[in-house]
């Protein structure tokens, strides 16, 4: 299918053994180079990254074996065609992250998780993306009164602060969530990461990236929350993917769930030119009962959802629909969006 200018990315985890949090493994684990050389074959351009999906075991090494192993990860990528799209610091496994990271009571702990991002900043300059995304999935409480709030937020914005100051280069993309691992997280939504954004020491380098699954969670709509970051210029990626209602953060294909929330979310992305700003990132796995050797078609399928919800987006009848909002005509302007998608 024709792309429209749009590259694609997933990340590594999204090719997985279907482990889940009642039960083990059901399909054979791949390494690192075996799914490198399906990004092409699905049609993709680009990988996101953890920190430790491109260097494993970094918490064992010095910072100039750090960069030097990063350097090697970017070799791969170029014999194989591909780029890095961000790298996140994975601040939410390790035993001194348990209580938090940024916002940790532990000052310890603190200091670990702004040492463990700063070298993740390392190794998103070595794979030469320039992106940083921090998912804050640690930073909230299982109890409010375990926390103090306002101290928490200026531990956040400190933290944002510190690595602007460490990279002079890199960009930040905050990406939030309501809840999931923490019962109420303090950077829920696209506005609270754009408000802290806006605080920071430099605001031009600090944007976000919106999940499909983390808006529904919170209740609100994709596209909108879309609309919203794109407004301020500050929508740098997206992590598209579908939810079956308030539930955990399920990662279905895109567009499996509830094709008009996904039409509107490609509509807003493609009105506002998203192919010239960043790479559609994908967060979506494979549903637990897919056997081995057909447990990349969710990956598949998502792309090629996006694609064909952009010719649909394109081949509107605009003229037609400006002259059903001048009269107020919405139930004709439903059915009109539903016999599209319907191919009527």
């Amino acid at each position: 299918m024709e792309k429209y200018g749009y590259r694609f990315s997933f990340g590594p985890w999204n090719i997985h053994a279907g482990a889940d949090p009642f039960g083990p493994e059901v399909r054979p684990s791949l390494t690192f180079a075996q799914k490198l050389s399906l990004y092409k074959e699905l049609g993709f351009d680009a990988v996101q990254f953890h920190d430790d999906d491109a260097v494993p075991d970094l918490n064992d090494l010095a910072p100039a074996q750090i960069r030097e192993r990063a350097r090697a990860v970017r070799r791969q990528l170029q014999d194989h065609g591909l780029v890095a799209e961000f790298v996140a610091p994975r601040l939410w496994e390790h035993p001194m992250t348990i209580d938090g990271a940024y916002t940790s009571n532990d000052a310890k702990a603190r200091a670990y998780a702004i040492e463990r991002s700063k070298r993740a900043a390392d190794i998103a300059q070595e794979l030469a993306c320039g992106l940083m995304v921090l998912w804050l999935a640690r930073e909230g409480t299982y109890m409010r009164e375990s926390k103090d709030v306002g101290r928490a937020a200026h531990q956040l914005l400190a933290a944002v602060n510190t690595l602007l100051t460490y990279d002079k280069e890199i960009r930040i993309a905050i990406e939030p969530k309501p809840n999931e691992p923490m019962d109420l997280a303090y950077i829920p939504t696209m506005g609270h990461a754009l408000a802290l954004g806006f605080q920071a020491d430099d605001p031009k380098r600090v944007g976000v990236l919106m999940e499909s699954a983390h808006s529904i969670l919170a209740g609100l709509d994709p596209a909108d929350e879309i609309g919203f970051a794109m407004a301020f210029g500050k929508l740098w990626s997206v992590h598209l993917n579908d939810q079956n209602g308030l539930k955990f953060d399920q990662d279905r294909s895109f567009g499996a769930v509830d094709l008009r929330r996904a039409f509107n979310q490609v509509r807003v992305l493609d009105a506002n030119r998203f192919w010239e700003i960043g790479i559609v990132g994908l967060d979506v796995k494979a549903i637990r009962t897919q056997p081995a050797e057909l447990a990349t078609k969710h990956l598949r399928n998502s792309i090629q959802m996006f694609l064909r919800l952009v010719e649909l987006s394109r081949s509107l009848d605009h003229q037609t629909i400006q002259q059903l909002i001048a009269a107020r005509d919405y139930e004709e302007l439903d059915w009109l969006i539903l016999s599209h998608l319907m191919g009527k």
